[in-house]
């Protein structure tokens, strides 16, 4: 959802986009590209980061400092592409990849870059899926962003959440072969929805604080699922998924139409993009135009399930990580459980064993995606299937061609929180009751006259607390 968005409306009559479209028409069009099938041989990820001031993360940053970062960003000669958050928070986009090691090369050359110019400007990247810091603010204005949060403010505060605070790491995958078996793209997808309850609670690292995600270990998933009635849910599991598609993306709510030029886009209310094919514009509550392919495409960039369907995969569930390089592992478990047919057999046949949690409800509002959210690894059902697809995936990524570095970092997280029932969101809790313990133990010392030794915080949740004397917002 960065600011590298469709561009205005603009009428061309000798441009099929822009022709009006019938509903057969948008139906073919959805089900041809949703799903582009043939071996699985490509790779690619999405990283999106918080950017902190290196000396007082606990504030917000003005948003002409943030600005310059994003511009320093992009002016680097960079493989990846850069975008930005409405947030602010700053997206690399890898190109799609022949190989584990290709995708990660490039991503890591990159973040290099990037960290290094902003580390000039006394910046640093930092994973985490929800930013606490407050006020939460919108860096971009635009007519696209102001459509949007108007149509989300109809909801409630999740879609605010969801534009200004949350960051991610996105996997894109191959659809697979179009006739069945381990690599086919039918049971990938279905492998995708199971499988994604599992990723979500292995790499949970939004700890709730207050409010309606209180206690959760993801509390970016709960803000997903509330921004709006359908447009964040997947469609039915057990249909055909290129018909379940159609279905979904069509009897979806139109976000917003576009207008021509600056002027501010049309935010319509209750207008399906199957409703708007059905009429034939300038009715009092809808569009004033029929519907073109170039409305439709855009429509599709307004969905945003757990798992969408772009031609390939696209994995969105998975919490930003910590650490320079904590987005190595998320990015290659899945490589492995998607495309090492041994790997995902073996993972199909342990997240089948969730399909009964998952019920027919449809994600992430189901009670398997909801336990996952919510406990993360504690759940014992959840832990076993993570133990028995991290197992999978150490065993495929020799196989895979994958770097000594990258089995390592698996094997380590596997071994800190897998195996442990643990997820990253536990590390963010314990260094805040290990900063309340040094807080007290400073109040006993000052109170008897004593002073306790000094204690560097560079743990993971140091960006949450600030010195007693700093002034500013608390998050």
């Amino acid at each position: 959802m960065s600011e590298n968005s469709p561009a205005p409306y603009v009428h061309d009559p000798g441009d099929h986009a822009y022709a009006p479209l019938s509903e057969a028409a948008a139906e073919d069009l959805v089900h041809g590209i949703c799903f582009k099938t043939g071996p699985p041989r490509t790779l690619g990820a999405e990283l999106e980061w918080l950017v902190l001031d290196a000396q007082r993360p606990w504030l917000p940053l003005p948003p002409e400092r943030l600005t310059a970062a994003h511009a320093a960003a992009r002016a680097l000669p960079l493989s990846s592409r850069v975008t930005v958050e409405p947030g602010g928070q700053l997206e690399l986009s890898s190109a799609p990849a022949a190989s584990l090691t290709a995708c990660l090369d490039g991503l890591r050359a990159d973040l290099a870059a990037v960290r290094g110019a902003l580390r000039e400007r006394g910046l640093v990247l930092h994973g985490l899926g929800e930013d606490p810091r407050r006020p939460l603010r919108r860096l971009l204005a635009s007519p696209r962003y102001d459509a949007m949060e108007a149509y989300f403010d109809r909801t409630g505060p999740a879609g605010r959440a969801m534009m200004r605070a949350s960051a991610s790491v996105q996997v894109c995958v191959d659809a697979g072969h179009e006739e069945p078996g381990p690599l086919g793209h039918g049971r990938r997808w279905r492998l995708a929805h199971l499988l994604g309850a599992v990723l979500v609670a292995a790499f949970a690292n939004s700890p709730g604080r207050d409010g309606p995600y209180e206690g959760w270990r993801c509390a970016r998933q709960g803000i997903w699922s509330d921004i709006d009635p359908r447009r964040a849910l997947a469609p039915p599991l057990d249909a055909e998924p290129r018909a379940a598609w159609v279905r979904h993306a069509l009897d979806t709510e139109v976000m917003c139409v576009r207008g021509p030029g600056g002027e501010p886009w049309a935010v319509p209310q209750g207008l399906t993009f199957r409703d708007w094919l059905r009429t034939d514009g300038g009715g009092a509550d809808g569009p004033a135009r029929r519907p073109t392919a170039a409305d439709l495409e855009y429509h599709l960039t307004t969905l945003f399930p757990p798992v969408r369907p772009r031609g390939h995969l696209e994995l969105r569930m998975i919490d930003a990580q910590p650490g320079e390089n904590g987005w190595i592992v998320p990015v290659a478990v899945v490589h492995a459980l998607f495309d090492d047919p041994d790997a995902a057999e073996t993972a199909y046949r342990a997240v089948k064993a969730l399909a009964d949690a998952y019920g027919t409800r449809s994600a992430p509002r189901n009670p398997l995606w909801r336990t996952a959210a919510r406990s993360a690894l504690a759940d014992p059902d959840l832990r076993a299937a993570a133990v028995a697809c991290f197992a999978a995936a150490s065993e495929a990524l020799p196989r895979l061609g994958a770097q000594p570095y990258v089995r390592e970092a698996v094997g380590a997280f596997a071994e800190r929180y897998v195996r442990r029932g643990r997820c990253p969101a536990d590390d963010v809790d314990d260094a805040l009751v290990a900063g309340r313990t040094r807080a007290a133990v400073g109040t006993a010392a000052a109170a008897a006259g004593t002073a306790p030794a000094a204690v560097e915080d560079t743990g993971p949740a140091a960006h949450r607390r600030r010195p007693p004397a700093a002034k500013g917002p608390r998050p």
